[in-house]
């Protein structure tokens, strides 16, 4: 796999099981629990994205569109 903004092939795979041990801050809302359900972010007890070692980018689909990030939030 090569990274989507600078094509360094530096990809690093992060993943971790959760439970309902997880916390998200984004603008005023904190929760707590399960990982909400975010495409190329994770979702139930697994938090898990790709990031490129060269330059940051994460991989995936990004921009996110606040609004959905708000309902997975609520989801939680």
């Amino acid at each position: 796999m090569k990274c989507k903004e600078c094509g360094s092939e530096n990809i690093l795979q992060l993943g971790g099981k959760c439970s309902d041990l997880c916390w998200v801050v984004f603008q005023d809302i904190n929760k707590g629990g399960y990982v909400p359900n975010i495409p190329d972010l994770g979702g139930g007890d697994y938090i898990e994205f790709k990031v490129c070692t060269n330059c940051g980018q994460v991989q995936g689909k990004f921009p996110k569109n606040s609004k959905s990030i708000i309902k997975a939030l609520k989801g939680m």
